[in-house]
Formats: structure tokens, C-alpha cells, sequence
């Protein structure tokens, strides 16, 4: 496990693969580059022929090259992707050639050298350090090559004369000697290391990027604050390759102290869990350790630590006496730690217990410094978010607390004071008394119908798409019963795929749509009527009641310019991204027609 996660760790840091789309955009460009710089060689050739020697050959093969250009601009464009194969074969081909030219130019040092440049930045685009002064030694040795057999073989007096003769070429054999191509050579090599160095800082950067990227992706406000801090924090572990992590964390205001553990496991999924922990914790694992980040790994009881600020730079150590306790408690050989602050909230540590770093260390403290800096703001805003929900499930308790105080209750304590004088009444004049029981009953059956309606929408529903229909059926027919208003629902699906949350949300859609009629419309039928197409859902509830205050058609966003519609409504069918139309004749009726995208995620409730 462990040389896995260390293998992981490497490719990680230093062989993060560029996505297609950007190799492709890479390689398009560097066809871009090198016609443009064929294109100007030719140019300057025609200003100044005398840099070609008058040889035929050496206009060939610049032609050549351009035509070159031309066919791997062409095949760039043609082609979805770029594969290794086609990207090697093309640099080997970049590298060969301006050594190739040289030897028709006057020399190395010629304007052509900017084609050896171009090999070299090539290089550093596609790949990295050791990419790129490989690159820039196989160009020194092909030149040291060409050296060799123009010197001593091709400008020898039993050379290869007449082929010479026959090219028509000059060969400005001066610039192909040793004392010459020494300092080309080591030129070369340091502009290789230099370019190296800059695209293997940006391959960093990159792979950087995307770990971050990665691991703030894993915060979901669906998930939960646990379920958040289980996914990060697996991936840190299995990233550093940690046998175990521990977050401390203290609330600024009531210095309660949160203890949460995850370790690392061979094969299914760690879980992360939270431990019993009391005030006298933040001692341990919160007081006085070295820094903001830090490194700390023991021989007995000698300690190496290595600490840093929260700008990255290094601090001493002053003492290692919180490292010590904290290995009395939590034994280990190796630990680094970085601490957070969430919005002036909470403070805390977030501890690896035995992580494999590997290079500088330093340069990995200052990255997870700047990882838990980045990630920290995500974890925060799913926990306010989590917090919010709580106060907003609060306020919906307490509201209901309140309709039933103001409602029913006062209601039905009307109700029997009512009833007591009609008992104090009922001696005297008995003929009144049956108007009066009979209005009281037709209150009573009010409040019960109210009451129901409560229980209906504080009652959680648990249904899915194959107990949507019969759920919607009864609810239109228990609707019938209870009011005495005409009530069908009809529809032409016999199976039904919807998402869990989208069936959740338009059954409570119709019970709000119902309650509306029978409280605001007066209406004496209501239709609910749902059919679906390959690409939306349709909802629909239809009353011949007195309608909303407005004459006409009105879709979502009209109904919040002008402030009118069911609100409750809207905000359900926002949850689900769905859009509202409303119709309405006042006297006539009103139409609500719901449609609901196929396809659209729907973001799951706590």
C-alpha cells in the first residue's frame, strides 16, 4: 500500500496529465509557430540569398519543411486528438531538421538558430524539465556529429567532393569547429535547463490546480458536514499517504472543543468519525505548536521539525514540548499539521499522523498550507449552509406552533365557550339551538380539515416513482371525501422514471394546489391532470373557481415582476428547475400548468 500511495504521490506532483482538449490547443499552436517561422525564413532568404549559399538542395529542403508544416497544421485540424506517437515522431522531426540546415547555412550560428529555439520551447510546452535538456543534448550532439563528418570526412581532399560540387554548396566550415560549437553547445544546454525548469514549475502548477479542484468538488452541501469532511479529508490521506487524520476544532464563542478522526484503510472507504472530547482537549491539540504549518518526525527523543507561518515562510522552533505530549497521546514516527480559521468562528488543526512526504519539504507543508487555505472557505459554507437549514426547519416548527395557537386552538375554544351557552340556554329556548349546533359544526369540520392539512405538511412523504401515481390518487380522492368539491386526476402513464426528489416535491405541489382551492377559489370541481414526453413532465391543476386577481397567461418569472401567484408553489417548482405558468379568468376558473426538464440534476435535501 504503501509504494502504491507513494507512486501516486509522484505522478501526482510531477506526471499530472494535461487534459486532451488543452494537448491539442498546445499542439495547434506550436503548428501555428512553426509555419510562421518557415514562412520568415523564406522571407529572410529572399532578402538575403547569400544565408542559403545559392544551393538548390537548401532551398529544397526549406520548402520541404514548410510543406511539412503545412501538413501537420492540417492534420491538427482534422484530427479530434493528438496522440504521444504523433507528438514524438513530429519533435523528433523538429530536432533532426535544424541540424540538418545548418550544414546549407553559414553554420549554427546562422538566423537559423531560431529554429533550435523553437525545438527547445516545443519541448517545454509538451513536457518538462528532462524532456526539454534532453532535447537540447541530442541538438548538441548532432551537432558535434556534423562537426566531425564535414571536418574530417566531407571537406577532406578525398572526400565526398563531387556530391559537394554537384549540391552547389558552401560550407563555412569555420563555424563548425570545436572552439566555435563549444559555446553554441553550452548556450543550448542552459537555454534547455531554463525553459525546463519554467514548464516543470507549470506542470506543478497545474497538478496543483487540479488536486485542489478535485478536492473542493468533494464539497456538497447534499453530503452534509460529515459527509463533506469524510470525502476531503480520504482524499488528503490517500494523497500524503497518511495512516491517519485528526481535526481538532474549537468554537470561538462557547470554547467547545470538536475531535474528529479518520484513518486510512487497505480497501473499502475510511469513515470519518467524530470522538468524545472535553474543554481540557484544545491543550493538547490546539496550544502552542510550532507555526501555522509543520513538520515534526522523532528518533527517540530527538526531534526534527521543520515549521512555517501562514505566508509560507519558516519560523523557528521554540519548543517541542506540544509535540511531545501530543506523542504521548497519539503515538506516531512522523506528523505534519496545519492549522485553520473558519469565518472568525471556529479555529482548529487538521493532523497527519505518519504521511509519506516526499521532495522538499518545505514546498509540501506550504501546499497543504494553501490546500486547507483554499478548501477551508468551501467546508464553512457547507456548514452554515447545514446550520441555516436547521434555523429554517426551526421556523417552520415554530410556525406551525403558531397556526395552531391562533388557529384551531382559539378556534375551538370558541367553540366551547359556544357550547356552554347554548347548555345554559337550552332550558329556555330550545328551537334556537339547532341553527346555532349547526353552524358549529360546519366551524368544527373547518378546523379539522385544517388541522389534517398541518399534519399533511409536516408529515414527511416518503415516495418514489413507483408509489408516485396511487399517492397522487389518493390524495385527490381523501381531498373529495374531506370537502365535498368534485376532485379527479387522470393521467396516461403506467410507468413512471422520475427522480425521487422531483416525485417528493409535485406531490406537495398538489396538496398546496388543493388547499388553495378549497380555502381561496370556492370552486366546485378541480382536475389534476399529468402526462409526460421524452424530454419534460407536465403537471397540471385546473378549478372552475373565482380565479387569482389578474385576467391572462403569466409564466414564473411575470408572476415575481408583478408579485402574484401561489408563492409556495413557485418556490417548490424552483427546487425542482421547473417553470410555472399560471392562467387565469377571474369568475372562470384558474389553470396551473408545471413542466419539469428530463436530465436536470436535482440537489438532494439533508
Amino acid at each position: 500500500m504503501r509504494l502504491q500511495t507513494n507512486h501516486y504521490r509522484f505522478l501526482w506532483r510531477s506526471q499530472a496529465e494535461a487534459d486532451p482538449s488543452e494537448t491539442r490547443r498546445i499542439e495547434r499552436w506550436l503548428a501555428t509557430a512553426r509555419l510562421f517561422l518557415a514562412f520568415s525564413a523564406l522571407v529572410a532568404i529572399r532578402m538575403d540569398p547569400t544565408q542559403l549559399g545559392y544551393s538548390w538542395a537548401a532551398y529544397g529542403l526549406l520548402g520541404f519543411y514548410m510543406g511539412n508544416a503545412i501538413g501537420i497544421m492540417m492534420l491538427l485540424r482534422r484530427r479530434q486528438q493528438s496522440t504521444f506517437s504523433f507528438r514524438v515522431l513530429v519533435h523528433a522531426a523538429d530536432i533532426v531538421w535544424p541540424a540538418f540546415i545548418s550544414i546549407f547555412g553559414e553554420g549554427p550560428r546562422s538566423p537559423f538558430f531560431l529554429f533550435f529555439v523553437f525545438v527547445l520551447a516545443a519541448a517545454a510546452y509538451r513536457w518538462g524539465l528532462w524532456e526539454t535538456l534532453g532535447t537540447a543534448a541530442v541538438e548538441v550532439v548532432l551537432l558535434w556529429v556534423e562537426s566531425f563528418f564535414l571536418l574530417h570526412v566531407w571537406l577532406t581532399p578525398g572526400g565526398a567532393l563531387p556530391w559537394r560540387v554537384l549540391a552547389g554548396l558552401r560550407v563555412n566550415e569555420t563555424e563548425f569547429e570545436p572552439k566555435r560549437l563549444f559555446m553554441l553547445s553550452i548556450y543550448l544546454l542552459v537555454m534547455g535547463l531554463l525553459l525546463g525548469y519554467l514548464a516543470e514549475q507549470q506542470k506543478h502548477l497545474r497538478a496543483e490546480k487540479a488536486i485542489v479542484t478535485r478536492i473542493l468538488a468533494k464539497a456538497r452541501v447534499e453530503a452534509g458536514l460529515t459527509g463533506t469532511l469524510q470525502q476531503i479529508f480520504s482524499e488528503i490521506v490517500r494523497m500524503y499517504g497518511a495512516a491517519r487524520l485528526l481535526i481538532a476544532a474549537q468554537e470561538t464563542r462557547s470554547r467547545r472543543v470538536f475531535l474528529g478522526e479518520l484513518r486510512g484503510s487497505n480497501g473499502a472507504s475510511p469513515e470519518f468519525l467524530w470522538l468524545d472530547s472535553s474543554a481540557r482537549d484544545a491543550k493538547l491539540y490546539l496550544d502552542n505548536f510550532p507555526g501555522d504549518a509543520c513538520y515534526a518526525s522523532s528518533d527517540g527523543d530527538r526531534w526534527s521539525t521543520i515549521a512555517l507561518d501562514r505566508d509560507g515562510n519558516p519560523v523557528p522552533t521554540a519548543s517541542t514540548e506540544p509535540l511531545r505530549r501530543l506523542k504521548d497521546r497519539e503515538p506516531f514516527r512522523s506528523l505534519t499539521t496545519v492549522s485553520f480559521l473558519f469565518g472568525g468562528e471556529w479555529g482548529g488543526r487538521v493532523f497527519l499522523f505518519d504521511p509519506a512526504l516526499q521532495g522538499d519539504k518545505r514546498e509540501e507543508l506550504r501546499f497543504l498550507l494553501d490546500l486547507i487555505r483554499q478548501v477551508g472557505p468551501a467546508v464553512y459554507n457547507v456548514y452554515l449552509l447545514h446550520r441555516l437549514r436547521r434555523r429554517a426547519s426551526a421556523a417552520e416548527r415554530a410556525r406551525f406552533a403558531r397556526e395552531l395557537h391562533d388557529g384551531a386552538v382559539q378556534s375551538l375554544i370558541a367553540v366551547e365557550m359556544q357550547v356552554d351557552v347554548l347548555r345554559r340556554q337550552a332550558a329556555n329556548s330550545p328551537g334556537a339551538i339547532s341553527s346555532e349546533l349547526g353552524r358549529i359544526q360546519g366551524l368544527l369540520r373547518d378546523e379539522v380539515l385544517k388541522l389534517r392539512e398541518l399534519m399533511q405538511q409536516m408529515k414527511s412523504i416518503d415516495v418514489d416513482s413507483s408509489r408516485f401515481l396511487s399517492v397522487l390518487t389518493d390524495t385527490v380522492e381523501r381531498f373529495e371525501r374531506e370537502t365535498g368539491i368534485s376532485a379527479r386526476f387522470v393521467t396516461d402513464i403506467e410507468e413512471l422514471d422520475m427522480p425521487q426528489k422531483v416525485c417528493r416535491e409535485l406531490v406537495r405541489i398538489v396538496q398546496e394546489g388543493l388547499v388553495n382551492v378549497r380555502k381561496h377559489s370556492k370552486a366546485r370541481h378541480a382536475l389534476i391532470r399529468l402526462n409526460c414526453s421524452p424530454s419534460r413532465w407536465n403537471l397540471t391543476l385546473e378549478d372552475d373557481g373565482k380565479g387569482f386577481p389578474f385576467s391572462g397567461r403569466l409564466s414564473h418569472a411575470e408572476l415575481d415582476q408583478i408579485g402574484r401567484g401561489p408563492v409556495i408553489i413557485k418556490e417548490r417548482v424552483r427546487l425542482i428547475a421547473g417553470e410555472l405558468t399560471v392562467e387565469s379568468n377571474p369568475g372562470q376558473g384558474t389553470r396551473l400548468e408545471i413542466v419539469v426538464p428530463r436530465g436536470v440534476e436535482v440537489p438532494n435535501e439533508f
